[in-house]
């Protein structure tokens, strides 16, 4: 507490801070500002987006070349952004910011949002297939690790505040609080307590109450002038609905593999980084040449911009739309469009993030839950399965929902940003079961997640329950220790030390250090047990050919997540706890059962 004084006092900032900061109640203060904060830059992300994205637009609307050379400079151009200042800009955003949630316990370096800005405007404005959850996620959980770093709180305290700038992120960019705050707390932090509960909460109330009062709306996303209110949800189309689910559920399961198919073929092409964005950006243009020219031709209009290009918003819109059905095209080849759309648009976003390109999933998810479910609604029409008051619009926005919560295994995630993205309260019903179904299946089909595969598979444990979160937040310093021998041993001492020690002190597991002290390995019980068997060779043993240098170390910074890990990896009863820096010294012995004796006295507590 004197060291915050002494920060706070010569930044003079100490009388706007509660005194005690670190209780429960000031990351709630904390977690405002960050929100505010959050807000303001997600104002200026969407507005730069919209201005890059509708000259770019124009320029395609004139120029048919222009849709191979503005993906070309955008992408081309992040590709550089990415390179030179921030390897983490790159692809989707939200796996980076669980894995420094996780394995970084919530240290976001600030240049990662700055450049995941410029990043996702040059992507998604020149035409790349990405949303902009991923970018806004990423922005508000640097501001939720700078400022949460900046003043001293203690490191339990840090996932909680990135989780602060995510949900005001979200909470922004959608105008969906309530949403904003359950992705943070059911994908990123996967903890519902309520000390978590609390400062995301008014974090993403201050985000969309400042972006509200800015831009002086407070209208959904996609809201309609022809919302779904003559429709009624009966009990006869639960199989309609049930089959919708299961279809969104392989879309989402097709999208996801697709896109870690594409990641890991990129990945693996032996090409300078520079280069990989520029070929995903050609083939994108050629893709949308393609289609552009195919509905010219079938037509006859003047088709100039793919509807699977950057977010897709309008798409979405006019396929929530009632009245977008209605104008006279033949089912059939209406039918044949979304279904179409559905494969183009996972294609366009694997060529646009795997190749390197900066954005979101979540539009693309929408997108496709849109289209899928508006054929599948189509497809009802055309058999007379359509209840009289129904329309293909109602099933293009239950599949939205599904398709997100098929994607990113977050059902109520994807049922409340459903409802906020509409404010459509009829469909509600239908969107809870898809919604469900989907993830269910996609479950089934999948074990992981988009924002999960990549992270697994790198061997990041993510945990599915409140136990992993708890962990994660217990430092390491609060596990009682056992002390170590007074008398260091060295490499060079004979074994029978080591026996001596045993029966003076009762330590399981000898550090060994090098003359100055330094850590260089240990030699366990185990392996002693092993040589007492031969008690003639013990005299002519040295400790040096008993060490273990593989086993790992634990830093006092580290959390009780990370050294569960340890243990599970290492059949040992203790490890060195040791000092930071490049020499480490031995400070005691972490054991095996005073870390479960810890982690159930957290159990109890929580």
């Amino acid at each position: 507490m004197a060291k915050l004084e002494t920060r706070l006092n010569r930044r003079g900032l100490s009388r706007f801070v509660p005194a005690a900061v670190g209780n429960d109640w000031s990351l709630v203060v904390i977690g405002a500002a960050i929100g505010s904060f959050t807000g303001l830059a997600a104002i200026g992300f969407a507005k730069a987006l919209h201005y890059v994205e509708d000259r770019v637009r124009d320029a395609q609307s004139d120029h048919l070349w222009m849709l191979i050379a503005g993906p070309v400079v955008g992408m081309a151009l992040t590709g550089v952004l990415v390179q030179l200042f921030a390897s983490e800009a790159k692809g989707h955003g939200v796996p980076q910011v669980m894995k420094a949630l996780i394995k970084g316990k919530g240290v976001i370096r600030w240049p990662i949002g700055a450049v995941k800005v410029v990043a996702s405007i040059l992507t998604v404005g020149s035409g790349g297939s990405a949303g902009t959850e991923g970018p806004v996620v990423q922005i508000g959980a640097t501001a939720g690790s700078v400022i949460g770093r900046w003043f001293p709180f203690t490191r339990e305290h840090l996932p909680t505040l990135v989780g602060c700038g995510a949900a005001a992120g979200i909470s922004s960019i959608f105008n969906a609080p309530i949403a904003g705050v359950f992705f943070v707390l059911e994908i990123l932090l996967r903890d519902f307590s309520v000390k978590a509960f609390a400062p995301i909460v008014v974090a993403s109330v201050f985000s969309a109450a400042i972006t509200q009062a800015i831009l002086g709306e407070n209208v959904a996303l996609f809201a309609s002038p022809e919302q779904l209110h003559g429709y009624e949800f009966s009990i006869g189309e639960l199989p309609s609905y049930v089959v919708l689910g299961l279809l969104c559920g392989v879309i989402a399961v097709a999208f996801n593999k697709m896109l870690h198919k594409g990641e890991d073929l990129y990945d693996a092409w032996k090409i300078h980084p520079l280069i990989k964005p520029i070929t995903g950006a050609v083939m994108l243009g050629l893709l949308g040449i393609g289609f552009v020219l195919t509905l010219r031709a079938v037509n006859g209009g003047e088709t100039s911009i793919p509807a699977f290009f950057g977010n897709g918003y309008e798409t979405i819109t006019r396929l929530l739309t009632p009245s977008s059905y209605d104008d006279g095209s033949p089912i059939a080849h209406l039918f044949l469009i979304l279904s179409a759309l559905v494969v183009l648009k996972m294609v366009a976003t694997t060529l646009t993030l795997a190749s390197g390109g900066s954005g979101g999933v979540f539009a693309p998810s929408l997108f496709l839950g849109a289209t899928g479910g508006a054929a599948f609604g189509l497809l009802l029409e055309q058999v007379g399965l359509m209840p009289e008051n129904g329309s293909p619009a109602a099933y293009a926005l239950v599949g939205m929902a599904a398709v997100v919560a098929g994607s990113t295994h977050a059902t109520l995630t994807a049922i409340l940003m459903l409802f906020e993205l509409t404010r459509d309260i009829y469909v509600l019903l239908p969107i809870m079961l898809a919604a469900t179904v989907a993830t269910i299946l996609a479950s089934v089909i999948e074990r992981d997640s988009i924002y999960a595969f990549k992270l697994r598979r790198e061997g990041v444990l993510l945990g599915a329950s409140r136990d992993i979160s708890l962990l994660r937040k217990i430092p390491v310093t609060s596990v009682p220790i056992e002390p170590l021998p007074n008398d260091p041993v060295f490499a060079s001492d004979p074994l029978g030390k080591l026996v001596s020690l045993h029966a003076t002190y009762h330590v399981p597991d000898f550090p060994v250090v090098e003359q100055d002290g330094t850590y260089i390995g240990m030699v366990t019980g185990h392996d002693m047990r092993t040589a007492l068997i031969d008690r003639e060779a013990i005299p002519l043993l040295l400790v040096a050919e008993l060490l273990r240098t593989d086993l790992p170390v634990i830093r006092p910074d580290e959390m009780l997540d990370a050294v569960v890990d340890y243990f599970a990896e290492n059949d040992i009863s203790s490890l060195c706890l040791v000092t930071g820096g490049a020499n480490p010294r031995p400070i005691g012995l972490i054991t095996r059962a005073k870390v479960m004796s810890r982690y159930r006295k957290a159990l109890e507590e929580h």
